[in-house]
């Protein structure tokens, strides 16, 4: 049995799909992967390589609606699947799922799978009043809803976005659908860590990571930062992330101007954030909507508190009061406030923490989220 996996972007596979691909290869799948710019990660493509993974490198424009370059992916997946024959293919994130479901369809791929691990800026604005669409967004929808009603199944990380591809009529009654726990988190790897202290009190540190976008709650996250470092010029803020080529993306002069005004201690792109993870006390993700974020379950099984936003996907990870602050979107004044009661009681640094650690061991945990797909999918 052939499973054939579809990404738009190599340094995701291992470390988003990793534990799920290892879970198909356990259940006795020979294991396929196709992405774009391979070349770009050579790191990547020999370390799937040498876990005897088949890789291929098929030409895909992760952001954009070139129709000559998509043509050009669906096609190239298309013969891709007449090649090796696949019994299952799942694609994740926008372009993977539209045209790796369209061209399994073509190829008649019997078990075809999307997996949608969050909204994105196709979405922008879907659930306020009054939406409007932009042509570009009309045309996803559209892209969505036709390959979607092909699936056998599609996985979601949270109930929210079921809903509205629901309500949008992008997925109909007909097709099967499931909400997993997010992508999960190894509670083994990303174990509990000490918290910087002073005075045997942990000492308050902040932290977010995330591709540098505005609807991650970049900006927010500064003007919150200057509020609090107006009072308490001590705190120190951190940041790890890079700018990503999206149209939401921050300008690179803005966070030159946040490092050279001093508001953020910035790390830049990590391959491995578990280092400025333990070097935290609290973890922020202000997003507008996520899938799940996998960063905030990095961060709680490492028994870190969290503030984020009561939004799509971000609400799942808190129980507000319990392990963290949920905080209404775009809030600079309720961020600020969240961030000041773990300054002025950082004895709630430990409670909380404690109860991250276990809410990502109880409900996030990556075993148990992939045995649950693998169900879903017939597999085990």
């Amino acid at each position: 049995m052939k499973f054939l996996l579809i990404a738009s972007y190599p340094a995701s596979i291992l470390k988003f799909r990793g534990a799920l691909i290892k879970a198909l290869q356990n259940a006795g799948f020979e294991i396929h992967i196709a992405a774009p710019e391979f070349n770009h990660f050579p790191e990547e493509f020999n370390a799937l390589k040498a876990l005897g993974y088949a890789v291929y490198d098929i030409p895909m424009q992760r952001t954009g609606t070139n129709p000559i370059a998509d043509a050009k992916t669906l096609f190239a997946l298309y013969h891709l699947m007449k090649k090796i024959k696949p019994d299952y293919v799942m694609g994740y994130t926008i372009k993977p799922v539209i045209y790796g479901v369209l061209a399994a369809t073509f190829a008649r791929v019997p078990n075809r799978f999307a997996l949608i691990t969050g909204l994105g800026y196709a979405f922008q604005g879907a659930e306020e009043l009054n939406y409007k669409k932009t042509n570009l967004q009309r045309l996803v929808h559209q892209l969505y809803a036709t390959a979607l009603s092909s699936t056998k199944k599609v996985f979601f990380q949270n109930p929210d976005d079921q809903m509205l591809f629901k309500k949008m009529g992008i997925l109909k009654d007909s097709v099967s659908s499931f909400v997993v726990n997010g992508s999960g988190v190894n509670v083994f790897e990303y174990a509990v860590k000490p918290f910087p202290t002073n005075n045997n009190l942990p000492t308050p540190k902040f932290l977010l990571i995330a591709r540098l976008l505005g609807d991650k709650g970049i900006r927010e996250y500064a003007q919150a930062a200057k509020i609090i470092k107006n009072k308490h010029p001590q705190i120190q803020f951190d940041l790890v992330g890079w700018i990503d080529d999206n149209p939401n993306a921050i300008r690179q002069d803005e966070l030159d101007g946040w490092i050279s005004e001093g508001l953020f201690h910035y790390w830049g792109k990590l391959s491995d954030v578990k280092p400025a993870i333990a070097a935290s006390s609290i973890y922020v993700l202000p997003s507008y909507r996520e899938g799940t974020p996998r960063t905030v379950l990095e961060a709680m099984a490492m028994g870190r508190p969290i503030i984020t936003t009561n939004a799509p996907g971000c609400r799942e990870t808190v129980i507000d009061g319990y392990n963290g602050y949920l905080i209404p979107i775009k809030s600079v004044s309720e961020l600020a406030n969240a961030m000041e009661k773990f300054i002025l009681n950082p004895e709630l640094i430990y409670k909380m923490g404690a109860a991250s650690r276990k809410f990502a061991e109880e409900k996030f945990d990556v075993n148990a989220v992939n045995q649950t797909m693998l169900s879903e999918m017939g597999i085990l």
